[in-house]
């Protein structure tokens, strides 16, 4: 059976929920889940690759590696964040060839000036709407495939106010772009005028940060307002943050993993996950 198109998951009543993955582990892992899509987090990467903040440390190739491990190992349409797109209009089109070639379903490109942080972070700033459509009809032609969708998102609402945003939105989607994503809407009354003006009219992406400038809602709950897309992006590198804590001062603390026992796949639970005996078996038959 053959996995669906992102096209075609957007087209469902339900909003498309994707989780915040970082490496093929992580995607082989939610895939096993059962989420029909995944978000390719810039910030994770930086996390995780870099042990760095979400502050425009990460480059295009980084993102692009990261990308191609992850639709080698799974089979399920990738949200990948394209920051910036690491430059101007030209360095958005090879930005954007790299990543369809490393297995993208949906690029997201945002309007912010470099270097970029993550949109939660204060302090941002971002370019002129007019650098920004260019940027946008540059990403739209560079693409080869119709089934690799353009993402555009706009941090206006902190740099600019709502209103400011709300106007960079259209223009974004004059350009040709596939979904839009209102970065950082300040509680319901925000994300219902935004969903208001544009949930008929093009797929709005709904970012979920813990501990950020919107208010985390269920995906239901945001589906009802309008939004069709719903991510979780950096959570997951949060919970692992989390648990490696745990295990890290119980082992230093213990000298021994005894009492994480309970928490933690053991060797052969692991080699489950990942596959290993269908792997071997595989290798077999080339011997």
């Amino acid at each position: 059976m053959s996995t669906p198109s992102l096209k075609s998951l957007l087209q469902r009543p339900q909003p498309l929920l994707a989780p915040g993955v970082y490496d093929a582990l992580s995607a082989l892992v939610a895939e096993q889940a059962g989420f029909e899509a995944l978000y390719l987090s810039g910030a994770s990467i930086a996390y995780t690759r870099l042990g760095r903040s979400d502050i425009g440390l990460t480059t295009a190739t980084e993102v692009a590696q990261t990308l191609a491990h992850i639709t080698d190992r799974v089979g399920l349409p990738v949200i990948v964040d394209g920051d910036t797109g690491f430059g101007n209009a030209l360095n958005v089109q090879r930005t954007v060839r790299d990543f369809e070639r490393a297995g993208a379903a949906m690029i997201q490109l945002e309007d912010q000036g470099f270097p970029k942080r993550c949109g939660h972070l204060d302090g941002k700033t971002v370019i002129g709407t007019q650098e920004m459509c260019g940027k946008l009809r540059a990403a739209v032609d560079a693409r080869r495939s119709d089934d690799t969708l353009i993402l555009a998102r706009t941090d206006a609402v902190a740099a600019e106010g709502l209103p400011a945003a709300l106007e960079r939105a259209e223009r974004y989607l004059e350009c040709g772009v596939d979904a839009l994503f209102i970065e950082a809407l300040r509680g319901a009354d925000q994300m219902r005028e935004a969903c208001a003006r544009f949930a008929s009219r093009i797929p709005l992406l709904a970012n979920m940060v813990e501990g950020g400038k919107t208010p985390v809602m269920g995906a239901a709950d945001l589906g009802a307002l309008g939004f069709r897309i719903v991510i979780f992006p950096g959570g997951t590198a949060r919970a692992v943050a989390h648990a490696l804590q745990h295990y890290y001062g119980t082992l230093r603390t213990d000298g021994t993993t005894a009492a994480m026992r309970g928490e933690m796949l053991d060797f052969d639970g692991l080699n489950a996950v990942i596959g290993t005996p269908e792997l071997l078996a595989r290798g077999k038959k080339y011997e």
